[in-house]
């Protein structure tokens, strides 16, 4: 007879690949809602918990989302089903899925979305960019990463190879061009924060998502270049890896459960 796996189960293996206790004070992850004793049927992986996730986590047989961004991030004071979070919530309830948040422990964790990022773009000699304080140094866990590419780029060259790697129409590039790269700093999602840790680090160009106006414009002042691929695009990267890490760690348990990836979450952006 199959062993029955748990939520429980799920969350042991989340907390060895990605533990919760390196989650940012401010985040929230774990299992923020259902029941940790609900039998899983299938575990869908998504980067952001939406209304259109929760129905394909029912028409795929899956009773189990894993996603990227919390589904709760601030406290609630109230559960509204005429807005959207209560509405999901609602949702999920009545269908009995259970939805995980597996956030900045997965930005910071090692081969975590940062590590996935850089791998996508095929960066090695990997190092951290912003290493996490209150553990070891040395121990590659942290926000963002620093890596050489395998062989040196024309800037044209490489705006060209990151629209192909990251699915992208357009980017945005603040700062000068360099005529060559071959060390390349990434952070997942929102990084604008760590653009001097890049340039410290060696990098010709900073990757990441979200660069504020006042960072475009220190950019510029001191010569440095970075591109912005949005926050879906440098992140959404995360859900087959997840998926795969997930798999491996109940395979290690000696279990097999069924973990899809999303076939229907896109940016929400569009250009014009």
């Amino acid at each position: 007879m199959t062993p029955v796996v748990t939520v429980r189960d799920l969350i042991a293996v989340l907390d060895k690949l990605a533990p919760a206790a390196l989650a940012e004070e401010w985040d929230n992850v774990g299992l923020l809602v259902g029941s940790p004793d609900l039998p899983i049927s299938g575990i869908l992986v998504a980067l952001d918990p939406t209304r259109e996730i929760l129905g394909e986590a029912k028409r795929r047989g899956c009773n189990v989302i894993v996603t990227h961004h919390p589904l709760i991030f601030k406290g609630l004071m109230a559960v509204r089903t005429d807005q959207p979070e209560g509405e999901i919530l609602a949702g999920a309830l009545a269908d009995q899925l259970a939805i995980i948040g597996c956030h900045t422990n997965l930005d910071k964790v090692a081969d975590g979305v940062s590590d996935m990022l850089a791998a996508q773009l095929g960066l090695g000699n990997c190092r951290v960019l912003a290493a996490d304080p209150a553990l070891p140094a040395g121990n590659n866990t942290g926000f963002g990463r620093c890596g050489d590419l395998s062989m040196p780029m024309a800037f044209a060259d490489f705006i060209t190879f990151i629209r192909e790697k990251l699915a992208l129409p357009v980017v945005k590039v603040a700062g000068l061009p360099p005529a060559q790269i071959t060390r390349v700093a990434v952070c997942g999602g929102s990084g604008s924060d760590l653009t001097p840790l890049a340039r410290a680090a060696g990098a010709q160009i900073y990757v990441s998502g979200e660069i504020k106006h006042s960072v475009a414009r220190w950019v510029e002042s001191v010569g440095f270049c970075v591109l912005d691929g949005g926050h879906f695009a440098t992140e959404n990267i995360m859900v087959s890896g997840l998926a795969q890490l997930i798999r491996g760690g109940f395979a290690a348990r000696g279990a097999v459960v069924e973990v899809l990836t999303t076939a229907s979450q896109a940016c929400p952006f569009r250009y014009y």
